[in-house]
């Protein structure tokens, strides 16, 4: 089963994916694979250093999108497809649907245009579940701040205005994948955001098995 996280900046998928990964192990045995985008095998640990480098500013939004993808696919060939042949769970922060929001609506590349690019990419390769976090951009950007262990990287340099188109382009990929999809509201206590997403998660886990 391939399971992914998504949401804006400091919304707090990482903390929720820390949970899900050890409750799925506590309550049903099953292995699981906690990884990342941009990220998890080397090459793309290497692009994800250009992409979030804060000295490269003058990035073209293009080239931005073409390198998520690559990092995407170098990812899902070396862990993802393995881990899933294995029947392993498979944990992800972040897939395409930030590809969709970030490059798509919040550069202005156009959503369609990134989707062609990630399915070339993916080989139309998708998650069984997406929890999509949804925050206020203030509120994330509040928590990130807040944060002295979260190293800043070139996104978060990036205007409110951004964010908030960030979020616009979240709302309209939900509406592109409503069956796969689920929004929860991130603004509330990380106890009750486990046990929401569980609750989704539990019941998406008893129909793979």
């Amino acid at each position: 089963m391939f399971i992914t996280i998504e949401g804006g900046d400091g919304a707090g998928k990482t903390t929720l994916i820390t949970r899900l990964d050890q409750k799925i192990y506590q309550e049903t045995g099953r292995r699981t694979i906690r990884t990342r985008e941009p990220g998890g095998v080397p090459i793309a640990e290497s692009i994800r250093k250009i992409i979030l480098d804060r000295n490269n500013t003058k990035m073209d939004p293009r080239t931005e999108a073409l390198l998520y993808a690559s990092a995407r696919r170098q990812h899902l060939v070396e862990v993802v497809m393995p881990a899933i042949e294995q029947g392993k769970v498979v944990i992800c922060d972040r897939f395409v649907d930030s590809s969709l929001a970030y490059q798509g609506h919040a550069r202005g590349l156009g959503i369609q245009k990134v989707w062609e690019i990630n399915r070339f990419a993916t080989e139309d390769c998708m998650p069984d579940l997406t929890l999509y976090l949804d925050i206020d951009p203030a509120a994330g950007l509040d928590r990130i701040a807040a944060n002295e262990q979260r190293e800043v990287n070139r996104l978060d340099l990036e205007g409110m205005n951004f964010h908030k188109l960030v979020r616009e382009g979240y709302r309209e990929v939900v509406e592109m994948f409503p069956d796969r999809i689920k929004v929860l509201d991130a603004h509330v206590e990380p106890d009750t955001l486990e046990e929401v997403a569980w609750a989704i998660l539990k019941k998406k886990l008893l129909k793979k098995e």
